[in-house]
């Protein structure tokens, strides 16, 4: 296996591989606009067949990449992005079954109307065209890009991380499958051979109009250098720092439960819980039994002077703390004034991601999901809920923070665009 990265990476043509690799995809984009949702459908229900059927042979190959980043000194949450599991390739074949079962997306109507000159005007949704996919550990995203990407009619070209390119590869090979027995062009789903950095370079600078849209699904490094040199729109995705405001009026079994799930589920997740707000109201009751749990958990917990008073185990937080993404068992806290304070302190130090409010208070509630401008806010629920699948979508490619075109986890739905077609009986205009 070593040898044969080794001969991929060191591709002597790079920008002639990459754009030879767009123009497939841009070809495959105009038979998959025009697929019918039966055949898509079928590609879909091979590739989730040949994921439990290659199983074996994935995690093989994740293992081999597992082994690799272990050697190099990676963290602990950075090697359970990384890893597979037999459960967790099971859901990524469930979560291709939920694809296939959602509607097809692409020819749906979405308004229609008639002007008083009788021309009737439909406004249609249509594929994007070519989507590149830059993503970072988690190898399962090949899989929830490919299918999705599919489903919505639209070419692919996947670029994962070196450190799970075995993983990738593996999978991609189950995607390739579905789509030979589907009869669709292997150039819908691309994944780039190399683990050279350069092509993350040339796939930002649009391959001479082969790429219609970017979405970056990684740290905050990778979403930073996308945005600053990409030649094509991209769906923005910061990092996840995300809050849960606990209200004076949660009950305490509750707080403690959505607190712990938040940010203990899965602690490398972009969805898990960065910062701890209490209402100042509820300190008394609330804040020594939430730290002292987080902290028997195995959590860090970084806080203000008042939550150091609670425990002495807690560490003094300082001015970054705030503003991170720890992707750790580590969590800062902070006693706020009411919802206004929590609202406040999100304004300032939020990533306009995930945040939840535990609450009996319904007004506090209101005004939490009004007031909170990220692209998914909850009430009473954990900000791990933050995630395609738990949405209804199957999967998704990403958690987009910007405002235009979509925002929260982007679904097939959301990686469609529109077009209007107007029905005329031989009107002209005066």
């Amino acid at each position: 296996m070593t040898a044969s990265l080794k001969a991929i990476d060191s591709t002597a043509d790079l920008p002639a591989l990459m754009n030879d690799l767009a123009a497939g995809a841009r070809a495959a984009a105009r038979v998959l606009a025009v697929a019918s949702a039966e055949q898509k459908n079928r590609a879909l229900a091979a590739m989730e067949r040949a994921i439990r059927d290659g199983a074996t042979a994935i995690l093989a190959a994740n293992a081999e990449d597992v082994a690799e980043v272990r050697g190099n000194g990676a963290t602990a949450a950075f090697i359970d992005r990384l890893t597979l599991t037999p459960a967790r390739v099971d859901a990524m074949a469930d979560g291709i079954r939920v694809i296939h079962d959602i509607p097809d997306p692409v020819g749906a109507i979405t308004e229609s109307w008639q002007r008083p000159n009788g021309m009737i005007i439909e406004r249609v949704r249509v594929p994007l065209g070519v989507v590149a996919v830059i993503f970072e550990s988690r190898p399962n995203v090949a899989a929830d890009a490919g299918v999705l990407c599919l489903k919505s009619g639209n070419a692919v070209i996947l670029r994962g991380g070196s450190d799970s390119f075995r993983s990738c590869r593996a999978i991609h090979d189950c995607l390739v499958l579905g789509l030979r027995e589907a009869g669709l062009p292997e150039g819908a789903i691309t994944l780039v051979p190399t683990r050279d950095r350069a092509a993350v370079g040339l796939l930002l600078s649009g391959l001479n109009g082969g790429v219609d849209v970017i979405v970056p699904r990684g740290g905050k490094s990778l979403v930073a250098r996308v945005e600053a040199e990409a030649r094509v729109p991209v769906f923005a995705h910061l990092e996840g720092v995300n809050h849960v405001y606990i209200d004076h009026a949660a009950t305490l079994e509750m707080a403690k439960s959505i607190v712990l799930n938040a940010k203990m589920r899965r602690t490398g997740v972009c969805g898990a819980a960065e910062t701890l707000l209490v209402d100042r109201a509820a300190a008394a009751t609330h804040l020594k039994p939430l730290v002292e749990m987080l902290i028997a958990a195995g959590c860090e917990v970084r806080g203000d002077v008042d939550v150091q008073a609670v425990d002495a185990r807690v560490r003094p937080a300082i001015s970054e703390d705030w503003d991170t993404e720890y992707e750790d068992a580590i969590i800062a806290a902070k006693i706020v004034d009411g919802v206004d304070g929590a609202i406040a302190h999100i304004h300032d130090h939020g990533s306009h991601h995930t945040d939840a409010i535990v609450t009996e208070d319904l007004a506090a509630a209101t005004k939490f999901l009004n007031e909170v401008d990220s692209a998914i806010v909850l009430h009473n629920a954990s900000t791990q809920f933050a995630d395609g699948g738990e949405f209804g979508f199957g999967a998704e490619i990403g958690i987009a923070t910007g405002k235009f075109h979509a925002r929260g986890p982007v679904g097939a739905e959301q990686l469609t665009s529109f077009k209007y077609r107007i029905h005329g009986t031989g009107q002209t205009r005066p």
